[in-house]
């Protein structure tokens, strides 16, 4: 499927992306380079391959919640621009 110039702008309209005309030439290239290989996947016989979420199995890659040692409050405040009353202290973005 190629892509024609009109509708990259109109993706890029959606993205709210503001696209040289060189990018645009490029993207229409890249674009429908992609859908074609995406339209060869198409063409491949899945009938016999079960549905699937995902091919990997599942696993709990949560670790158990144990206390550990933090950074002393000088160690954390070592490194900050300006403290007062030992904390950082940052410029006021309410008013």
């Amino acid at each position: 499927m190629l892509l024609t110039r009109e509708q990259v702008e109109h993706v890029a309209d959606l993205a709210r992306l503001g696209l040289s005309e060189k990018e645009i030439e490029l993207y229409q290239k890249q674009l429908s380079a992609i859908l074609q290989y995406a339209a060869v996947l198409q063409q491949l016989d899945t009938s016999t391959i079960a549905p699937t979420a995902t091919v990997l199995p599942l696993l709990n890659v949560m670790r158990a919640d144990e206390a550990g040692s933090s950074l002393s409050q000088e160690d954390a405040l070592a490194n900050a621009p300006a403290v007062a009353g030992g904390h950082f202290q940052v410029k006021a973005i309410l008013e």
